[in-house]
């Protein structure tokens, strides 16, 4: 890994050891290849640092619960019940979110990106 150091490295592999994906690859990604989660290459850059309220409105519910579920933030999964119901007119609720939209917390360490 260019640009870090020893130390920093040891950290960066045991996260991913423990199954620790980026936020911007879970958001991104769009299925799961045995160990490995399938990122979308495109959708990753478009949602790049984005919150998960940015997310939701722009529109972008699946990245958005994804992104909630990732951060573990019930208000967060509320705000895209909310987000969502209100540009929808529907009536969900926030426990069934993740799986109106497919999504859930990512375990996996390895990505691969299409």
């Amino acid at each position: 890994m260019p640009g870090v150091r020893r130390g920093q490295r040891k950290l960066l592999g045991s996260l991913k050891a423990a199954g620790m994906i980026s936020k911007d690859d879970a958001i991104a990604a769009i299925g799961y290849d045995g160990n490995s989660a399938l990122v979308d290459r495109l959708v990753k850059r478009q949602c790049a640092g984005m919150t998960t309220a940015q997310l939701a409105e722009a529109g972008l519910y699946r990245a958005a619960a994804a992104s909630a579920l990732y951060s573990g933030s019930a208000e967060e999964l509320a705000l895209v019940a909310a987000v969502y119901n209100k540009a929808a007119g529907a009536t969900y609720p926030v426990e069934a979110i993740p799986k109106l939209f497919g999504v859930t917390k990512p375990t996996l360490s390895k990505t691969l990106s299409l």
